[in-house]
């Protein structure tokens, strides 16, 4: 499954990085630029990351309870 559709980055490769030693946020994002862009998977990039046994606290995302306003912005060609 996809999982940051920015950079096109899967759950896989997500799990292969920290079969390869990668054990924080910080170093996904550096060697797979995940949660760069929109920011948008940086949930979901943690919870792959809990569920292959690497940061049990969930590496600091906390639980909204509330829904977070979205606000898209439209790109104008130059």
């Amino acid at each position: 499954m996809i999982v940051c559709v920015c950079k096109s980055v899967s759950d896989r490769k997500i799990r292969a990085s920290i079969a390869e030693g990668i054990d924080t946020f910080d170093e996904l994002q550096f060697e797979l630029g995940v949660a760069m862009c929109c920011g948008k998977c940086e949930e979901s990039v943690r919870d792959v990351m809990a569920q292959s046994g690497v940061c049990a606290s969930r590496c600091g995302v906390e639980q909204h309870t509330q829904a977070v306003p979205l606000t898209f912005f439209e790109r104008k060609a130059a």
